[in-house]
C-alpha cells in the first residue's frame, strides 16, 4: 500500500511517499516560499535521484499539484500514475480536546478541525489547506488526520489544568495541550523496542530538542506531562521562544515598551530564546561557535538552555517517582553531543551513568549513550514523524 504524507506549513509543504508494508520511503521533498518570490520544489527519490525546480507557486493547491506532477514524472517520479496512491496522511498541529487519536477525515471532522483554528492560528490553517487541496485534487482517496496534540490527551487533569478560574477552561478550553506528540510517541516506543523494554511498564523522559523544543514525561506507555502548553511558547527555552516566563515580566515589558498584544506575542515567540539572549542566532551550531570564540552572551544562552532542560528532567523524574529511560531526539538532540553531555551532568543521583566515549562526535545515529551498568538508560533516537503518520493512516484505512 502506498501512502502519501503531507505536512503543510504557512509557506512550505513537506511530503513523503511510503510503500508502507515494507516501511520503504519511496521519495520525499519540500515546496518552499509559497506565495513568495523564489519559490521552488525539491524532490529526492530513494535511489538518490534528486531534482530542484524553481517555479511560481502562488498557493498551497498549486504547490500540491506540482508535487503530484513530480512524483508521477517519467524521469524523477516514483509512481506511474496517481491511482497508485491508496491513502493520504496529514499532520495537523492542534486537535484540542476534540481528537485523542488519528481519524478518517470527513466533512464533520473538517468542521471540528476548523473549530480548533483559534487554538493554533499559525499552524492549523495551512494544515487545513492541504486537506482542502487534496479533497479537490484526489477526491476519492481517503485522508487521515494525525494530530500533534493527540498523544498528550492521556495527561491527568492535575498536569493539564492551569491555575486560572475554572470557568475559563469550561468556556474557552484553556489548558495544557502539548505538542510534538507524534515525535514523543515514536521515539519512546522505538527506544523501548531497541532496548527490549516493556513500553507499558517504563518511566520515560523524552527530550525533543530543536528550534522548537519540548519534553514529555511518559509513564506506563501514556503521556503524563509535557512542557509545552496551550501554545508552543511555554516550557523550555527555544530558538526564538522564551519558554517559561513570569507573566508579570510580559506586562512590565508591554508597559515600558508600549507594545500591543500582537507585538508582545512576536516578542516572546519570534525574538526571544537563544536568539534573544545570545544576539547571535537561533541556530545552536552558530551559538556554540560564538561561545567557543569567547562570546559571553552566547555562553550564557547555552548555559540557560542546558539548565532549563535539566530542570524539567529533574521535575519529571520526581513527578513519576523515578525514570528508567531518557531519550534525546530532534535536530539538536540528535546532532548535539556537547548538548547531551552537558544536560546529563550531575544526574548520577538518579542512577544515570553517562558514557562520554559513546556520545562523543555522534550525530544523527541511533545509539545508547549510557554505560552498561547505568540504572537509567540514555538513548539518541532519531525521530520519524512522517513514518508514524503513514503507519496511523495505514491502520485506519485497512479497517475501512
Amino acid at each position: 500500500m502506498k501512502i502519501f504524507v503531507l505536512n503543510c506549513g504557512s509557506s512550505s509543504i513537506k511530503y513523503q511517499l511510503f510503500n508502507i508494508e515494507q516501511k520503504e520511503l519511496l521519495t520525499k521533498g519540500i515546496v518552499e516560499k509559497i506565495g513568495l518570490k523564489g519559490s521552488f520544489l525539491k524532490n529526492k527519490r530513494n535511489d538518490g535521484d534528486s531534482v530542484k525546480l524553481k517555479i511560481e507557486i502562488p498557493n498551497h493547491q498549486e504547490g500540491i499539484k506540482h508535487i503530484l506532477d513530480i512524483i508521477t514524472d517519467k524521469s524523477h517520479g516514483s509512481l506511474k500514475n496517481l491511482n497508485e496512491i491508496n491513502a493520504i496522511g496529514h499532520r495537523v498541529v492542534h486537535g484540542g480536546e476534540k481528537f485523542n487519536s488519528s481519524v478518517l477525515i470527513t466533512d464533520e471532522v473538517i468542521q471540528k478541525m476548523e473549530e480548533c483554528i483559534e487554538l493554533a492560528p499559525l499552524h492549523n490553517p495551512p494544515n487545513l489547506k492541504g486537506i482542502y487541496s487534496m479533497k479537490k485534487l484526489l477526491p476519492d482517496i481517503p485522508q487521515i488526520g494525525v494530530f500533534d496534540t493527540a498523544f498528550h490527551q492521556t495527561m491527568p487533569a492535575k498536569s493539564f489544568m492551569y491555575a486560572i478560574p475554572y470557568s475559563l477552561y469550561e468556556k474557552h478550553s484553556i489548558r495544557r495541550y502539548g505538542f510534538h506528540g507524534t515525535s514523543h510517541r515514536y521515539v519512546s516506543q522505538r527506544a523501548c523496542e531497541t532496548l527490549n523494554l516493556d513500553y507499558s511498564k517504563q518511566k520515560i523522559i523524552s527530550c525533543h530538542l530543536g528550534n522548537g523544543a519540548s519534553i514529555a514525561a511518559i509513564k506506563n506507555g501514556k503521556s503524563f506531562d509535557t512542557s509545552m502548553g496551550l501554545t508552543p511558547i511555554e516550557g523550555l527555552m527555544m530558538g526564538t521562544r522564551t519558554g517559561d516566563l513570569d507573566l508579570g515580566v510580559l506586562f512590565y515589558i508591554m508597559n515600558k515598551e508600549n507594545l500591543n498584544s500582537k507585538e508582545a506575542y512576536a516578542l516572546v515567540n519570534k525574538q526571544s530564546g537563544v536568539l534573544g539572549v545570545s544576539g547571535v542566532s537561533n541556530d545552536m551550531r552558530e551559538v556554540e561557535d560564538a561561545a567557543r570564540n569567547g562570546n559571553e552572551r552566547a555562553k550564557l544562552a547555552l548555559e540557560m538552555y542546558f539548565y532549563r532542560v535539566k530542570k524539567y528532567i529533574g521535575a519529571y523524574a520526581a513527578a513519576m517517582g523515578g525514570v528508567d529511560l531518557l531519550i534525546f531526539t530532534g535536530g539538536i538532540g540528535e546532532n548535539g553531543p556537547e548538548t547531551r553531555e552537558d544536560i546529563c551532568k550531575d544526574f548520577e543521583f538518579l542512577g544515570l551513568e553517562f558514557d562520554k566515549e559513546k556520545n562523543a562526535g555522534k550525530r544523527g545515529e541511533e545509539i545508547v549513550i549510557s554505560k552498561a551498568n547505568s540504572k537509567v538508560k540514555v538513548t539518541v533516537t532519531p525521530t520519524d514523524e512522517e513514518l508514524v503518520i503513514a503507519q496511523d493512516t495505514y491502520e485506519i484505512v485497512t479497517k475501512l
